[in-house]
């Protein structure tokens, strides 16, 4: 049971990781499209909000997504779990709760960079 606990605690790192690499790649290659508003005048405030919504947005489907699934597959570990329900509500929601605060600092981050460089360096950058 120690072995399978820390094997899904690698699991959540490893997903983490994955989440945050992928969002801060595509806050990355939005990066052009953020100079062209912000040279057109374009609020800070205002540009990370889009980008924490488009972010989100793939956050909320991939989370409701992975809720089903593994709703759908605890009945197959129910036979492993000793001392605890196979649709555990603790687990059911810390673990997508990680992962969205993962995601909104995988968008955020990388979105305030954006908006603190000059447009016109961003826009030069090909």
């Amino acid at each position: 049971m120690m072995m399978l606990g820390g094997f899904a605690a690698f699991a959540l790192l490893l997903a983490i990781i994955g989440v945050y690499g992928v969002l801060s790649y595509l806050v990355s290659q939005s990066r052009q499209e953020i100079g062209v508003r912000m040279a057109l005048g374009a609020q800070r405030g205002r540009i990370i909000g889009m980008v924490m919504r488009q972010g989100l947005q793939l956050t909320a489907a991939g989370t409701i997504l992975g809720l089903a699934g593994a709703a759908a597959l605890s009945r197959v570990m129910a036979t492993l779990l000793f001392g605890i329900s196979a649709t555990d509500l603790v687990t059911f929601s810390l673990v997508p709760l990680v992962l969205v605060a993962v995601a909104v600092l995988a968008c955020f981050v990388p979105a305030f960079r954006a908006t603190t460089v000059d447009p016109q360096v961003a826009l030069r950058v090909e």
